[in-house]
């Protein structure tokens, strides 16, 4: 197993993984661009048996450990009294949303996150006020996410159901995790990390992971993510390791992804039916979409990932 890196080691890979001004300077979309209508194409032939996985959890509009921000949902009609209406008896409802945390599946934009006062290719944090975001809102992937999915199931390389909170997955895991599932993961990929954290939830109940910890990835793994050139990066966790034993970078794995590669993040998947359908097909890949919302300046959109086998 590598040994953890210091900070200032996790500080000098941050520019070394950097993408700004790889798509010019006044790119927005980041590691999208590498999803070529070619990969799309490609991507479509992966489909043998049209077999359809969500990888979304359902909102959650229930108050909970993880969840201290829960979805509103209002009835504004009912079947009760919806003869009141002559013209079209109806029911209809009323949905509010924050996006981010530890309860919602959802997309961060590039946005999202800052360093030393910086988005993604160098947009200052400025760019961001209180009517949204002018630079690398989520809208940047109206055209969908279509691509080639691959999921790496550390949970199943390990043998257990599910990580335990404490543990860090390494560079070497993803290496081993590819070769136990023969799949390689390549450019332009949408690739998932499985750490079993749904599985926990369903079996154990909800924990607030800021103070219990969460598995997640190492900051070792940044180089390889680089190197690998994905897309996307998506998690049943946040990708990262919590707590990350860092001073200054608490989420590490976010930090370099969102800010300096320009990859944009799922997080808070349900991958419990992913691992299964890929452990009976004997295939980690798959044709994977997603439409995010059309949200203008938004810093993320609640999103239903799908795998198509």
């Amino acid at each position: 197993m590598a040994s953890k890196l210091t900070e200032q080691e996790v500080n000098n890979l941050l520019e070394k993984c950097s993408n700004w001004g790889r798509w010019g300077k006044d790119d927005q979309r980041g590691a999208l661009n590498y999803i070529a209508d070619e990969k799309r194409a490609a991507a479509a032939k992966l489909v043998r048996t049209g077999q359809a996985v969500s990888l979304a959890l359902p909102l959650a509009t229930v108050p909970a450990p993880d969840n201290p921000t829960p979805v509103m949902h209002l009835m504004q009609q009912t079947g009760f009294d919806a003869h009141e209406v002559e013209l079209l008896p109806y029911v209809g409802d009323y949905f509010a949303i924050a996006p981010h945390g530890l309860a919602n599946t959802h997309l961060d934009a590039l946005c999202h996150v800052f360093h030393r006062g910086k988005m993604y290719n160098g947009f200052d944090a400025t760019e961001v006020g209180s009517h949204g975001a002018k630079k690398c809102a989520i809208d940047v992937a109206r055209e969908g996410v279509i691509s080639r999915g691959v999921l790496l199931d550390i949970p199943k390389l390990k043998g257990v159901q599910w990580l335990e909170n404490d543990v860090k997955i390494t560079a070497d895991d993803l290496d081993a995790a590819e070769k136990d599932h023969r799949v390689t993961v390549g450019e332009g990929d949408v690739l998932f990390v499985r750490t079993g954290r749904a599985r926990r939830r369903k079996s154990k109940g909800a924990w607030d992971a800021f103070q219990a910890g969460l598995a997640g990835l190492a900051a070792d793994c940044l180089p390889w993510l680089h190197q690998r050139k994905i897309a996307v990066l998506g998690s049943d966790g946040v990708s990262d390791a919590v707590p990350s034993g860092y001073q200054q970078l608490a989420l590490p794995i976010h930090t370099c992804t969102l800010v300096y590669m320009g990859v944009h993040l799922i997080d808070n998947a349900d991958l419990d039916a992913l691992s299964e359908a890929c452990a009976r097909s004997g295939r980690y890949e798959f044709q994977f979409v997603m439409a995010p919302l059309v949200l203008t300046q938004g810093t993320a959109s609640p999103v239903n990932p799908l795998a198509l086998f």
